[in-house]
């Protein structure tokens, strides 16, 4: 795996692994040119440039302060970046797994994924996704009462179930052990390749999950 670290007045960041990334084969693309985001005077990201390659598994890698949660904010539409721009994201129906769980503490697995699902997907669907998560036995206890770990699995499986084209990840296996995260990961590559044209981009600091669920890794550094 091969990291591209910025210049002083360019971040770049290339998929590493070319092979698989189309070589001399055409492929739609996600591009963002050019963009920059400063808080109160702090640049978070500055001249940022990445090809996504749609239709793939794209995993970004960056340490703490490199912009990686900013940069998923702006493609959700949370957050206006100062300047640049964004081509291909028009039309593409966005599903997200945040840092933090944004479960209803009330409600039970099953409505907390029917809250986004509706009736597209049917009941014995997320029963059998939260019996392949390794949550069968607290598919109808409150969430208020479920793990860390636990509740983390059914953010996960509620962004999988939802309608989409283009899956936002931030650090979504945090705080698993180490069976609960094979269980799910497995789980969304399962559900990735059922699903034709879909586009799943994973925000991690983790190598080992960079490695497992992506077919390109792209590595981006803090602005300097």
């Amino acid at each position: 795996m091969t990291d591209f670290l910025s210049g002083s007045q360019n971040r770049n960041a290339e998929i590493s692994r070319s092979e698989e990334a189309g070589s001399r084969t055409e492929v739609p693309l996600l591009r963002i040119e050019h963009l920059n985001k400063s808080y109160h005077g702090r640049e978070v990201l500055k001249d940022l440039c990445l090809s996504i390659p749609l239709g793939r598994i794209t995993a970004v890698m960056a340490p703490s302060g490199a912009g990686k949660t900013t940069l998923l904010r702006i493609l959700m539409g949370l957050e206006t970046a100062d300047s640049g721009r964004i081509e291909g994201l028009s039309g593409l129906r966005l599903s997200a797994v945040f840092q933090e769980d944004r479960l209803c503490a009330n409600l039970s697995p099953v409505s907390n994924i029917r809250l986004v699902t509706g009736p597209s997907c049917s009941r014995d669907r997320i029963l059998a996704a939260l019996e392949q998560a390794g949550l069968s036995d607290c598919a109808g206890q409150p969430v208020r009462e479920l793990s860390g770990g636990q509740r983390r699995r059914v953010a996960v499986l509620r962004a999988l179930l939802a309608p989409w084209d283009l899956l936002l990840m931030d650090e979504p296996f945090k705080g698993l052990d180490v069976k609960s995260r094979k269980q799910i990961m497995d789980y969304v590559l399962l559900q990735f390749h059922s699903l034709p044209d879909r586009t799943l981009l994973l925000v991690t600091h983790d190598k080992s999950e960079a490695a497992y669920l992506s077919q390109n890794i792209l590595s981006l550094s803090p602005p300097v």
